[in-house]
C-alpha cells in the first residue's frame, strides 16, 4: 500500500506532539515524527511502518483518554492512506499558514470562483434537461445533475474538437465496478487510475453500450451505495459518544450487512407486548432473527479472570435481554404467525455490541476469541462486535457479493 508523507503531515505531527500531555502519547507521536523526518534527500519517509506508528500512537492516546489527540491521529492516518484530501487536511489543521494569520485568501478566492462556475454549469444542464423533458419533476432533475457530476471526472478532450471538452454520460458507475474488479481480483498498482483509463477508451464505451440489460451498471450502483453506507456505519461505530439510537439509524435498511441469508426486515418491531426488537430480520425460509443493538466504542467488552479474557457484565446483561426476547417469541409464536405471518418457532438472536477501540490495551483477536467461546455455549444467540460485522460486510463487498 502506497502512503503519503510530506510537509503537511510533519507540521501536523508537530502540533499533535505539542498538544499531547501523557508521556506515553508524546513518545509514540515522536516515534512517528522521527520516522517521517528520516527520509533521505530532503524527502519525508512514509511506507507501511508509518501507518503502524500512527496507529500505535492513536492507541496510546485512546488509552490515555486524550480523545482530541485520537481524532487528530486518525485524520493523519487517513491522510497518509489517501482517504483525506490535502486541501481539506491543510485547511482543517491550518498547516499552510501561520496560526495567528488570516485564512488562505488565495485558496478561498479560487474556490469561490470555481463554485460560481460550477453553479452556472449545473443550472445550464438543469435547464437543458427541463427543455428536453418538460414534464420532469424536481427529483428527476436532481438525479440527472448528480449523475452528470459523477461522469465529469471522466471528461475527455477529443482531438477532432479543439478547445472543447466532453463529459461522456453513464460512465461513472461502470468505472466503479471496473475499479473494484481490478482492486480485488487483479494486481494493479493504481486501480482507480487504471479504471479511469479503461473506461475512457472508445472500446470500453462500446462494450458498455452493447450491455442491453444493464446488469453491470446496476451492480456497480449497488456496490457504490453499500460502500457509502458501510463508511457511515463505521464512522458512527467508532464514535465513543454515539448512542444506541444513532447506531440504529445508521443500520436502517442495511439488512444485507448481516449476510446473504437474510431477505429483508420485518415491518413490525413490537411482536410481543412490552418488547420491541431493534432489528427484526427475515431469513430466506421465513423465520425470524432478531438483532439487539448495544453501544459500540463506549462499551468495554472483556475483563481478565484467572489468566483468561471473559465477557464483562454488559455482555452478559445483553445476553439475558436477548433470552427474554426469545422466550417471549416462543410463548407467542401462534399469535405472531396469525397476525404478522412471521415464523418465530426457530427464532434466534444476534447481539451487536462494543468495538475493540474501547479497549486498545487488549488485542482484538483476544476480544473476538472470548466472545466466540462465550457464544459457543449459548443456544440461538450470537455475539458480534460492530467492527467484526463491518469488516465482514466490507470483505463481501470487495469480493463483489451483492445479494
Amino acid at each position: 500500500m502506497s502512503t503519503r508523507s510530506d510537509m503537511a503531515l510533519e507540521l501536523h505531527l508537530g502540533k499533535i506532539l505539542s498538544a499531547a500531555t501523557a508521556e506515553t502519547v508524546q513518545s509514540a507521536v515522536m516515534a512517528a515524527l522521527r520516522h517521517v523526518r528520516s527520509g533521505t534527500g530532503g524527502k519525508r519517509r512514509g511506507g507501511k511502518r508509518l501507518t503502524e506508528l500512527l496507529a500505535r500512537a492513536r492507541t496510546s492516546a485512546a488509552t490515555a483518554d486524550e480523545w482530541e489527540i485520537v481524532r487528530s491521529l486518525q485524520d493523519a492516518l487517513h491522510y497518509t492512506e489517501g482517504r483525506l484530501l490535502r486541501p481539506d487536511y491543510e485547511e482543517k489543521y491550518r498547516l499552510h499558514y501561520r496560526d495567528q494569520g488570516p485564512r488562505d485568501k488565495l485558496g478561498l478566492d479560487s474556490i469561490a470562483r470555481t463554485v460560481a462556475r460550477i453553479n452556472e454549469l449545473w443550472c445550464t444542464e438543469a435547464e437543458k434537461y427541463l427543455t428536453e423533458h418538460p414534464g420532469a419533476v424536481v427529483a428527476e432533475v436532481l438525479e440527472h445533475v448528480r449523475k452528470l457530476g459523477q461522469d465529469a471526472r471522466f471528461m475527455q478532450a477529443p482531438v477532432a474538437d479543439p478547445a472543447r471538452y466532453h463529459i461522456p454520460r453513464g460512465i461513472a458507475e461502470g468505472a466503479l465496478w471496473t475499479e473494484r474488479v481490478l482492486k480485488n481480483r487483479v494486481e494493479v498498482t493504481d486501480p482507480a487510475e487504471a479504471a479511469h483509463r479503461i473506461m475512457s477508451s472508445p472500446e470500453a464505451l462500446a462494450v458498455l453500450a452493447a450491455d442491453e440489460d444493464g446488469r453491470t451498471v446496476l451492480r456497480a450502483a449497488e456496490l457504490q451505495r453499500r460502500a457509502a453506507h458501510l463508511r457511515e456505519l463505521r464512522r458512527v461505530a467508532e464514535d465513543a459518544t454515539a448512542s444506541e439510537h444513532a447506531l440504529q439509524r445508521a443500520l436502517n435498511g442495511m439488512y444485507w450487512v448481516f449476510g446473504g441469508r437474510f431477505i429483508g426486515e420485518a415491518q413490525q418491531r413490537r411482536l410481543v407486548p412490552g418488547d420491541e426488537v431493534d432489528i427484526p430480520l427475515i431469513r430466506g425460509d421465513g423465520s425470524l432473527q432478531i438483532v439487539e443493538l448495544k453501544q459500540a466504542a463506549a462499551v468495554k467488552l472483556v475483563k481478565e479472570h484467572r489468566g483468561s479474557w471473559v465477557p464483562r457484565r454488559e455482555v452478559n446483561d445483553a445476553v439475558g435481554q436477548a433470552i427474554n426476547y426469545l422466550v417471549g417469541l416462543d410463548e407467542n409464536r401462534e399469535r405472531i404467525s396469525m397476525e404478522f405471518g412471521i415464523d418465530t418457532r426457530r427464532a434466534s438472536a444476534i447481539i451487536l455490541i462494543g468495538h475493540p477501540l474501547s479497549q486498545p490495551e487488549v488485542d482484538e483477536k483476544e476480544i473476538n476469541e472470548a466472545l466466540r467461546i462465550h457464544t459457543s455455549h449459548l443456544n440461538r444467540i450470537e455475539i458480534l462486535t460492530y467492527k467484526e460485522l463491518i469488516d465482514s460486510a466490507e470483505r463481501a463487498l470487495a469480493a463483489g457479493d451483492v445479494m
